[in-house]
This record gives C-alpha cells, sequence and structure tokens, in this order.
C-alpha cells in the first residue's frame, strides 16, 4: 500500500508522537509498503527507506524558545497570521493549522495513495482530504478531554482562565471524531473514553496497542543500579502526576532509594516541590536521549514509577517491561491490563502512602522485582513488538480502503517479512 501518516508535531522522546511515527513507519516499510510521512515541527527520526515531507508551521512552541515571537518576513500566508493570533490570545493553533496546510498540501496528490493515516490531528482540514477522495483513519491515542480536566481541576485564578483557552481545540477535535468513519486506538480503555467523551460510535473503532523496540530495549549485562528509580514524563503537567512521587519519595527513609531520574524537563511547580522536601541533590532530570541512552538508563534502574492520574497507553510501560525493570504504576486508564498477573505492582491513583509504600517494598525485594521484570520482558516480546502493531495496523488500512469502495492493492510478501515468518515457524 501507498501510505501518508501524517503528525502535526512528532517529538522524538518517550511518549511523544514520534517515538510512535517513526517505529510504525519503519516496519510498515519493512513488510514491503510505501510510507511518506508529513509533519510539522519539531520534525520526526525517521528510518532508511522512509520518506519525510515537511509541513512547516511558524514552529511557535519549540523547545528553546516557547511562545516566541517571530520575525515578520516569516509570515508568508493567512494561515501563519491565524496560527500566531491564535496563540496570542492564549490558544493552541497547532491542531487546526497543520490540518489547513496538509490538506492543501495533499489536495492534488490523493490519487498518489490508498490511505491517510492521521495521528491525532483530528482538524477539518484533515476531514476535507476524504471527502476528496482519499480513505483516511485517524489514531486518537486519548482523548485530550482526559488531559483538559485534570489540568484544569489543577489550576486557580487567571492560569485556569489561559488553560480553558489553550485546550479550546478540544472541542475541534471532538466535532471532528464524531465525523470520522474510521478510528484507530490504543486500548480498550481509550476506546471507552473516545466514546465517552467524543461521542464515538465504538464499531467505528479498532483497537491497536502501541509497540516497543525489544531488541533496543532490553536487560543488560551490566547490573542495575541499587536503589534507582527512573519516571518517564512527556509533559510536567498535572495528568502525569509528578507531584505525587515527590511527595511519596520525600516520606520515604533516605536508606530506602538512592536516586530518581526523571526523563523530562522539570515545570517551576516540581522545581519548589523538591526544594522544599530537601531533594534536590538526589533528583535528576534528563532531556534529549538517544533512543539507546534512553534504553541503556532503563535498564539500568531498579524501578520504573509511573504516578500518572491517566494513561491511555503507556510507551514508558512497555519499555521497562521490555527492559526486565520492575514497574509501580497508578491503577488507572490502561496500566491495570498492561501490568496484570504479576508484571507490575498497582497502586490507587493520588495515594501518597500506598505508592511510597510499594516503590519501598520492590526496592527491598530483589527476588520479587526480578519475577516481575521477567514476566515483563516475556509479554513485552509476544505481545508490542512494532512488527506485530504494523502487521494489525496494516490490516486495518486494507479494512478502511474496501470500506471506502476502493481497491487494496496486492503485494508479495518484503523479504524480511519472509524471512521473520520462517524463523517463527521454525
Amino acid at each position: 500500500m501507498k501510505i501518508a501518516l501524517a503528525s502535526y508535531r512528532s517529538k522524538e522522546h518517550s511518549g511523544g508522537q514520534g517515538v510512535y511515527v517513526r517505529n510504525l513507519s519503519r516496519e510498515l516499510v519493512a513488510l514491503g509498503h510505501d510510507v511518506e510521512v508529513f509533519s510539522g515541527q519539531p520534525y520526526p527520526r525517521l528510518d532508511a527507506g522512509v520518506r519525510l515531507t515537511p509541513v512547516p508551521s511558524l514552529d511557535l512552541y519549540r523547545a528553546d524558545d516557547p511562545f516566541r515571537r517571530p520575525a515578520l518576513r516569516e509570515f508568508r500566508s493567512a494561515v501563519d497570521v491565524f496560527e500566531f493570533a491564535t496563540m496570542c490570545t492564549a490558544g493552541f493553533p497547532e491542531p487546526r493549522t497543520f490540518g489547513m496546510r496538509l490538506s492543501r498540501l495533499l489536495w492534488d496528490r490523493v490519487g498518489d495513495f490508498d490511505i491517510l493515516h492521521d495521528n491525532q490531528t483530528l482538524a477539518p482540514g484533515v476531514l476535507a482530504l476524504e471527502r476528496r477522495g482519499l480513505p483516511l483513519l485517524t489514531t486518537i491515542h486519548h482523548p485530550i478531554s482526559r488531559d483538559r480536566r485534570l489540568e484544569l481541576e489543577a489550576a486557580t485564578g487567571w492560569d485556569r482562565v489561559t488553560k480553558r483557552r489553550w485546550y479550546g481545540f478540544v472541542q475541534m477535535q471532538r466535532r471532528v471524531a464524531r465525523r470520522s468513519k474510521h478510528i484507530l486506538t490504543v486500548s480498550r480503555v481509550s476506546a471507552r473514553d473516545i466514546a465517552a467523551d467524543f461521542g464515538v460510535l465504538r464499531d467505528r473503532m479498532r483497537v491497536v496497542p502501541v509497540g516497543v523496540d525489544v531488541d533496543r530495549f532490553r536487560p543488560r549485562e551490566t547490573p542495575r543500579v541499587p536503589g534507582r528509580i527512573v519516571s518517564i514524563i512527556s509533559a510536567d503537567v498535572p495528568l502525569k502526576g509528578m507531584s505525587v512521587l515527590v511527595d511519596a519519595l520525600a516520606a520515604l527513609p533516605r536508606e530506602a532509594w538512592s536516586e530518581l531520574i526523571v526523563v523530562g524537563t522539570p515545570s517551576e511547580a516540581t522545581g519548589k516541590r523538591l526544594a522544599d522536601a530537601g531533594l534536590v541533590d538526589r533528583v535528576t532530570f534528563r532531556s534529549g536521549l538517544t533512543d539507546e541512552e534512553l534504553a541503556q538508563l532503563v535498564a539500568s534502574a531498579s524501578l520504573q514509577v509511573i504516578p500518572s492520574r491517566y494513561e491511555g497507553f503507556s510507551i514508558p510501560a512497555i519499555e521497562a517491561m521490555a527492559c526486565g525493570t520492575p514497574v509501580v504504576a497508578s491503577d488507572v486508564g490502561a496500566l491495570p491490563d498492561l501490568l496484570a498477573d504479576g508484571v507490575g505492582r498497582l497502586v490507587p491513583v493520588g495515594d501518597i502512602a500506598a505508592l511510597g509504600a510499594a516503590i519501598a517494598s520492590v526496592l527491598a525485594s530483589p527476588a520479587e522485582a526480578a519475577q516481575m521484570g521477567a514476566a515483563g520482558r516475556e509479554r513485552a516480546v509476544a505481545t508490542y513488538s512494532w512488527r506485530a502493531v504494523a502487521r494489525a495496523t496494516a490490516d486495518v488500512y486494507a479494512e478502511v480502503i474496501a470500506a471506502s469502495g476502493r481497491t487494496a492493492p496486492t503485494r508479495e510478501p518484503a523479504m524480511a517479512e519472509v524471512r521473520n515468518l520462517e524463523e517463527q515457524q521454525r
């Protein structure tokens, strides 16, 4: 199949949209499909055989200069003006403006592709391409309405007003989701929440989990660092539960754990909380890690903690499982399914005492930790490899193309797939 894979932004780090785009596109190509990625900034890092067509924006939220003021020469269209004006009024325009730009870019190219796979943009411009005749499948990892609800609960005063304005794009995504014929999501929990929050009929959704590179994320021969805890956050927002983790660690005896390494950037609130708790010298934050550096870090930890208040899925959870690293996590979203049957330890969401007790218990029980790690590795390899995810996703593509009235192309299996199947049969 000829696949257009679209993502309005593609962060490379764990939990980011770029992880999904990079790994899925690589495995689709290995299965013999042709993939062209369309992305706004930050652009994804892609593997050989996958083409990237940039869809540049004003890049108003770049990591080194967020909420920047572009020079006048950077404005080249009415879409640019709209994008900047929306940011200036505390809104988040990227999904809508990416849809506008993508629609213009692909308007005369709909015949070049068998399907357009949209990675959670959910913008009217993307729907316009479907009306133009291009079969469309939209991935919703989880409804952003969950993020909105939790952030508004945590906000006060003027911050609450600006947060409500920022999340104004969720109303657009809800309307587009209701009009979307085919939706792909990553877990049964996400499907349930999409139906509840966005009003999407369950029979329009298919579930295919997110994958993990089980060759890179694997147990290492180097011994784990005693007492080292790792936590991975895509953004330090209330949804990720960093405040609960900091308070739980602050309540433990110093000898219960040695260090916490957080993959991500701390918010001002988290920095103050750490200072007040006297933990600044024991907690470090890292960002910009390569995949290999991240895999080595996760495999070096004695424990990974996921204190989130919601997870539609959790790439960090399956990365830890693949590394044989035991996991303590909140009992929310998809985490109970991912970590069931002894793969991880679950605690009530937001329960500081329970989280601290679970952390101390696992760190003090090497035999239990090793058993959890081995069970996690086995499940990750059997269920969450990116090759399995790509095969299942391609099957959904075929369904969407057939429903559109087009004929899905047939192909001979790629040689890499043939070799893989032969190895499995042995």
